[in-house]
């Protein structure tokens, strides 16, 4: 397996080192579903949890969904598998597909990232749903920080699961 991350700046500014963390994490994920087939991105860590490296890049595709064109853009969309605004969906990933799981998810990845850069400041706001609060691009940057994190850290135990590979 190749890694593809982008470096993380040492002294870049507040905005600049939280989109580079973000973009790390994200290409994170991305590398340890490096290489494998939608059979062994399907796998599941131990029944009965249905938690895959596939199911991982469909729920990160509902956060991003969520926060960014939900929360911050105010948009009015669905969540990319739940019509009823179950994020659990997402990972039951039993009859999904790479192409598919990870079209979506790319498609939010941009839209994040255009809603970003197209923000004023870190200050901008959105109002969430779920807390009844109006809260800050820069929270909704560090949140998704730390889930991709986290999410990571399961997809390190997924995938060795898988094939044994191994890395940070």
């Amino acid at each position: 397996m190749s890694i593809n991350r982008p470096a993380v700046p040492l002294r870049g500014d507040e905005r600049e080192t939280l989109r580079a963390f973000l973009d790390y994490h994200r290409a994170t994920l991305a590398w340890k579903c490096e290489g494998l087939s939608d059979e062994e991105l399907r796998r599941r860590s131990m029944p009965p949890s249905t938690l895959s490296l596939l199911g991982l890049v469909r729920h990160l595709a509902e956060v991003e969904r969520a926060w960014f064109r939900r929360v911050i853009d105010g948009e009015d969309v669905p969540l990319v598998w739940s019509a009823d605004g179950d994020y659990q969906v997402a990972y039951d990933a039993r009859t999904a597909t790479r192409a598919e799981a990870f079209a979506a998810w790319e498609a939010e990845v941009e839209h994040s990232r255009r809603i970003e850069r197209e923000a004023e400041s870190l200050d901008v706001t959105g109002h969430d749903p779920r807390s009844g609060e109006q809260v800050s691009l820069r929270l909704v940057m560090l949140h998704l920080i730390h889930e991709y994190a986290r999410h990571n850290g399961h997809a390190d135990f997924l995938r060795e699961g898988v094939d044994g590979t191994v890395g940070a």
